[in-house]
C-alpha cells in the first residue's frame, strides 16, 4: 500500500525534540559549579525558613502568654477584682459577696477586709458590691474590675411583674458597661430549687437569655452551695482575664486605704492613697489623675509590705517600720529636673500676631505675581478687603451687565485686580436686559398690588408672611431657615454671615478671627506621631527604670496640692467607691479641643441641644462640658454644625477638654432634678485638632410672586433695598436644585427680581432660598471637674 493517497499524520509538537534534549540550553554543571538540585535544594530552604519563621512566633507568643500568666496568677501579682452587678431588684448580691470572701479566707470569722488571700487556691481577691440603682457608682466599679460578675436570682424567672428576668436598671447597666468596655465576664445563678433537675433547666434558661447580651466568653456558674463555690474558684484562678484595651495602656492604683495631711496655710493637702500597683509601672515624676479631684503631680512614692500576702516570708529589704505597723521597703522622690510639669493652659505671647516686615525676596515675588494677574471685575461692597473678596463669587456676565446700575446705586464698586476702574468697552448686552426687564416689568408689575405693599405696615408684613408660610408649609425642609428681621437690617443681622459657592472644595482659612483666649490651649503639628512617641516612652518605664514603682507592688502616693475640700469628700467613710489613681501620659494634662465621636442612647428621649451643660466620663475621667455638635464629613474639611443630637446616627461632639489618646470610651450622663444621672449618649474619642472648621448654616426664604420664565418676583427675603444690594453676589438656590442671582430691586421694601437660564421653569409656589455659613467656636470656659 501506499503511493500518493497514503495518509500523512502531522508531526505532534513538543517543546523538546527528546528527553534527552530537554536539558541541552541548560549550562553544563561542570562549568557553572552547581549541581542539578540546587533549585529544588534552593526551594527546599526556602520552606525550610518559613517553617522556622512561623515556630518562632509561635513560641514568642507562647512565651508573652506564660509571662503574662505568672504575673496575674503569681504571688507579687495584685488582687483580682470581682465587681457583683444584681441584674434585678431580687439579686441579693451581699450575701453573695460574703460568701465568696469567707470561702476564699478558708475561715468563718469575721472579715476585716474586701481583699482576702487563699492559700487553698492560691489566689488573692478583691470582691465589691456594685449598689442597685445607683447607676454612676456601678459605672465607675465596672472601670476597674476585672471580672465582671452579674447577679441573677432563680425567682426572678417566676416574677409575674415582668416576662425579662432583667429589670430596667440591669439592661441600662449592661448597655452602660458594653460602651466603657466589658472585661471578663460571668453570670452567678442563685436562690436554686433543691432539685439537680431544676437547677440544671434554670441555668440553661438564663444561659439562652443572655448569651445574645454578653461576650461569646462568658461563663455561668450556680452559687448556692459550697461545692458551687469551689468550681467558680478553680475556674477563675486559671482563667485568662481580658481588660478593655484603654485601661491595659495606663498603670493605675485602686486605693485600700486613703487618708491626708492637710496644710492650714494654704488650704491644700497632700492626699495619701495605697493600694496595688496594677499593669504598668508608675514613675515617680509622672503625673497622675485622681478621679473626683484632677491632675496632680506625685510628691513620693512609697512601696510598701504587702498587707495581704499569699505566704509569710521574712523581709530582708524591708527599710524602716512606722509607729503604726507599716513597713517601708522602698522610697521614690521626683527628681525635679525630670519631673513632667503640671500644665494646664499655654501662656500666650502678645507679639505672636505681629507683622513682620517684608523681605527683598517676597517683594519681588509679590511683583511677578502682579503682573501676571488677569484682569478680573469684581463687584465688592464698600470696606472689603482682599482676604474677604475671596468669598464673592465671580459671575463676570452678570457684572458686566449690571455695572452701569451697580455704580449709580453706590452699592458696591467695580474693580479689577490691578485697582483700575473699568467703564465698559460695549453697551449692547446691557440694552437687551434693560429692553427685557422693562417688558417683564410691564407683564408683571403693572398692578397695584406692589404698590399696596409699600404701604404696609410692620404688623401687616408679618402677617402676610405667617400667612404665606402657612400656605407652603409643604415645601419648607430646610432646618436651617431663618427669619430676616424687619427691624434690623439683614446686612448689619447677618454680617458675619458669608456665602459660599461650593461648601466641599471653597477655602476656608481656620485661623481666621480667632479670640485672644484660644491661645491658651495646645495643639500638634502631628498627632499620631506625637502619640506612637508617647507610647513608646510608656513602653520604656516597664523596662525598668531607676525612679518607677514596680506592677503588682503595694505602694503609698503621695499626691499633692489637693484641695482640702475636694479631699475631704474623698475619704468620706460613706463613700462606696474606691478612689482610682491612674498614670497619665506625656501632655494630657494640657487643654486642648476633644472631638468625640457621639450618639445619642436609645433610653434617652428628651431632645439634648448644642451647648447644653453634660458630664463626660472619658476613661477615668470625669467633667462638665458643653459640647458643640457636627456633622462628620469625611471627604470635606468643614462641618456642618448641628442644632440638637439627633437620634439614630452618630455625630461629633467638640469640647474643651485635657488632652488624652484615643482609644477611649465616653458615656455622657444628663443631670436630673431630684433623681439619679441619666444617660444621654456614648461614644468614643475621635481626635485632638484645634482646627477643626465647624460652620453654622443658615437659611433666607424668599416667596416668588411672579414668575416668567427666566425672571422672578420674590417677596419677604428682605425688606430694603440695601439689603438686596449688599447680598447680590450670593449665588440663589430652590430645593428642586435650579440656580440663580439677585438683579434688582423692584420699589422700597426691597423685592428683588432673579434672572437665570436656570429657572426657566419656575413653579409658582417654589420656595427660593440663599445659605450663608458662619464659622463658630466653642464658648470659652474650661470643663469643671465632677467630684
Amino acid at each position: 500500500m501506499g503511493g500518493g493517497r497514503a495518509q500523512v499524520n502531522k508531526a505532534h509538537k513538543s517543546r523538546f525534540a527528546s528527553r534527552a534534549s530537554r536539558h541541552a540550553h541548560k549550562i553544563d554543571k561542570v562549568r557553572s559549579g552547581k549541581s542539578e538540585t540546587s533549585h529544588r535544594a534552593a526551594v527546599k530552604g526556602a520552606r525550610a525558613a518559613r517553617i522556622q519563621q512561623s515556630k518562632a512566633i509561635r513560641d514568642k507568643k507562647r512565651a508573652a502568654l506564660l509571662k503574662e500568666k505568672r504575673s496575674s496568677n503569681g504571688p507579687s501579682s495584685a488582687p483580682r477584682v470581682i465587681v457583683l452587678v444584681g441584674l434585678s431588684s431580687l439579686a441579693n448580691v451581699g450575701s453573695l459577696a460574703k460568701d465568696l470572701l469567707a470561702f476564699a479566707e478558708g475561715g468563718d470569722g469575721k472579715l476585716k477586709s474586701s481583699t482576702v488571700a487563699s492559700p487553698t487556691y492560691k489566689l488573692r481577691t478583691t470582691v465589691l458590691q456594685a449598689p442597685y440603682g445607683d447607676l454612676t457608682t456601678c459605672m465607675e466599679l465596672a472601670k476597674v474590675a476585672d471580672l465582671l460578675a452579674f447577679v441573677l436570682p432563680a425567682n426572678s424567672f417566676y416574677s409575674s411583674d415582668s416576662s425579662s428576668p432583667i429589670d430596667d436598671f440591669g439592661s441600662q447597666c449592661l448597655s452602660v458597661f458594653r460602651a466603657v468596655g466589658l472585661p471578663s465576664t460571668a453570670v452567678f445563678i442563685r436562690d436554686l430549687p433543691a432539685d439537680n433537675k431544676s437547677r440544671q433547666e434554670l441555668k440553661k434558661a438564663a444561659t439562652s437569655f443572655l448569651s445574645a447580651e454578653l461576650p461569646e466568653d462568658c461563663k455561668f456558674y450556680l452559687a448556692d452551695t459550697k461545692d458551687d463555690l469551689h468550681k467558680f474558684m478553680w475556674h477563675f484562678k486559671e482563667q485568662h482575664l481580658s481588660s478593655p484595651h484603654w485601661r491595659s495602656q495606663r498603670p493605675y492604683v485602686m486605693s485600700e486605704q486613703v487618708s491626708i495631711n492637710p496644710d492650714e496655710n494654704t488650704g491644700l493637702c497632700t492626699l495619701l492613697v495605697s493600694g496595688y500597683l496594677r499593669v504598668h509601672n508608675l514613675s515617680v515624676n509622672q503625673l497622675v489623675h485622681v478621679s473626683g479631684a484632677g491632675d496632680f503631680q506625685l510628691g513620693q512614692i512609697d512601696v510598701l509590705k504587702d498587707p495581704c500576702p499569699l505566704s509569710e516570708r521574712k523581709s530582708s529589704d524591708v527599710m524602716e517600720t512606722e509607729d503604726n505597723g507599716i513597713q517601708i521597703v522602698n522610697t521614690f522622690v521626683p527628681d525635679p529636673s525630670s519631673q513632667e510639669p503640671l500644665l494646664v493652659e499655654n501662656v500666650p505671647d502678645p507679639l505672636a500676631g505681629e507683622q513682620t516686615w517684608p523681605t527683598e525676596e517676597d517683594m519681588e515675588e509679590a511683583n511677578i505675581n502682579n503682573k501676571q494677574r488677569k484682569l478680573v471685575k469684581r463687584k465688592l461692597p464698600q470696606g472689603t478687603s482682599e482676604y474677604q473678596a475671596a468669598w464673592i463669587v465671580d459671575d463676570t456676565d452678570d457684572e458686566d451687565n449690571d455695572s452701569d446700575n451697580d455704580n449709580q446705586a453706590g452699592s458696591g464698586m467695580v474693580i479689577d485686580e490691578q485697582g483700575h476702574s473699568d467703564q465698559g468697552s460695549d453697551g449692547s448686552d446691557i440694552d437687551a436686559v434693560s429692553h427685557f426687564t422693562e417688558k417683564f416689568d410691564g407683564e408683571t408689575i403693572g398692578d397695584s398690588e406692589m404698590a399696596d405693599e409699600e404701604n404696609l405696615t410692620k404688623d401687616q408684613i408679618e402677617a402676610e408672611i405667617k400667612k404665606i408660610k402657612e400656605a407652603n408649609a409643604d415645601d419648607e425642609e430646610f432646618p436651617d431657615e431663618v427669619e430676616t428681621p424687619l427691624d434690623v437690617p439683614a446686612k448689619k443681622r447677618f454680617a458675619k454671615y458669608r456665602g459660599l459657592k461650593s461648601f466641599r472644595t471653597s477655602s476656608w482659612d481656620p485661623k481666621e478671627s480667632l479670640p485672644s483666649d484660644y491661645a491658651r490651649i495646645f495643639a500638634f503639628d502631628n498627632f499620631t506621631r506625637t502619640q506612637k512617641h508617647v507610647l513608646a516612652k510608656m513602653a520604656e518605664l516597664d523596662g525598668g527604670a531607676k525612679d518607677c514603682a514596680q506592677m503588682g507592688s503595694y505602694v503609698r502616693l503621695y499626691v499633692k496640692n489637693v484641695p482640702t475640700d475636694i479631699a475631704s469628700k474623698l475619704c468620706h467613710p460613706s463613700r462606696r467607691v474606691p478612689v482610682v489613681v491612674s498614670g497619665l501620659f506625656q501632655h494630657e494634662s494640657k487643654m486642648s479641643v476633644l472631638h468625640f465621636s457621639i450618639k445619642k442612647h436609645d433610653s434617652y428621649e428628651a431632645p439634648i441641644k448644642s451647648k447644653e451643660p453634660l458630664i463626660f466620663n472619658v476613661g477615668f475621667r470625669q467633667f462638665t462640658a458643653r459640647p458643640l455638635f457636627s456633622s462628620d464629613n469625611i471627604n470635606c474639611n468643614k462641618h456642618k454644625m448641628e442644632r440638637f443630637l439627633h437620634h439614630g446616627r452618630f455625630s461629633v461632639a467638640s469640647v474643651y477638654a485635657p488632652i488624652s489618646f484615643p482609644p477611649l470610651p465616653l458615656i455622657v450622663l444628663k443631670n436630673r432634678d431630684g433623681e439619679q444621672p441619666a444617660i444621654a449618649a456614648i461614644g468614643s474619642l475621635k481626635s485632638v485638632d484645634p482646627d477643626r472648621i465647624i460652620l453654622k448654616k443658615i437659611v433666607l426664604t424668599g416667596y416668588p410672586q411672579r414668575v416668567s420664565k427666566l425672571k422672578a418676583i420674590m417677596r419677604y427675603m428682605f425688606h430694603n433695598p440695601d439689603d438686596v444690594k449688599w447680598f447680590k453676589p450670593v449665588e440663589l438656590w430652590t430645593k428642586h436644585g435650579r440656580r440663580g442671582r439677585i438683579k434688582e430691586t423692584v420699589g422700597t421694601h426691597g423685592v428683588s427680581v432673579d434672572q437665570s437660564i436656570f429657572f426657566d421653569s419656575l413653579d409658582s409656589v417654589t420656595i427660593i432660598s440663599i445659605s450663608l455659613f458662619l464659622s463658630l467656636l466653642l464658648t470659652f470656659s474650661f470643663p469643671e471637674q465632677v467630684p
